[in-house]
């Protein structure tokens, strides 16, 4: 059965998609979009909303940290997206599906793709940090990325699809070395949100 996720026409969006980056949030601009998705949302079959550039589809997508270090994972080849096969990412997060069923299919989007992907004994608080927008490649033209922070506080967390992923907690210097392999959202997050900046590559 062909997946369905989530979208809403551009127009539809609050505040528009002409950004390119993090534009920072808050619960009262996360409820514009929630009263617009309700209104405006439709849920289309996967390969056809990653296609058609008239659409967003909605991504919530977590950063969770722990004091001065971030959560890194990185896509093996065992990934469904061929576009992210050894890409490295600091967001956990997917598409909404029909099954994210309620009031507020973001929130319980959020809350599935966080126990589909991690191992964690303890309930995350989910912090808004604002929505991400990157229309300059193929995968961010067709997506709105909506970002919370959630802190560790020291408590474990394990990747669920060990075969797919692997993550660990690094400093921000090491994700500042990782540059290279981050994807397109995790580099502009790693940017605004943690004001880590690449690290310059050495002459020979």
């Amino acid at each position: 059965m062909t997946e369905r996720v989530l979208v809403m026409p551009r127009a539809a969006i609050p505040s528009g998609c002409d950004f390119t980056g993090l534009r920072r949030g808050d619960q009262a601009d996360l409820a514009r979009l929630r009263d617009a998705a309700a209104i405006h949302g439709r849920y289309v079959e996967r390969p056809a909303a990653e296609n058609d550039p008239s659409l967003k589809q909605l991504i919530p997508y977590v950063v969770l940290r722990d004091a001065d270090r971030v959560f890194l994972m990185e896509r093996t080849t065992a990934g469904g997206d061929v576009r992210l096969h050894a890409k490295a990412s600091i967001g956990v997060g997917g598409h909404l599906n029909p099954v994210d069923t309620g009031d507020d299919p973001i929130e319980a989007g959020l809350r599935r793709e966080w126990h589909e992907e991690l191992v964690a004994a303890w309930e995350p608080e989910f912090t808004l940090a604002g929505f991400l927008n990157d229309d300059s490649n193929a995968v961010g033209a067709v997506h709105l990325g909506i970002v919370f922070v959630v802190e560790s506080g020291g408590r474990p967390v394990l990747i669920r699809e060990a075969e797919k992923l692997s993550g660990h907690f690094v400093g921000l210097e090491e994700l500042a070395m990782a540059w290279e392999r981050l994807e397109t959202w995790s580099r502009l997050v790693a940017d605004e949100l943690l004001g880590v900046r690449p690290v310059p590559v050495q002459g020979g």
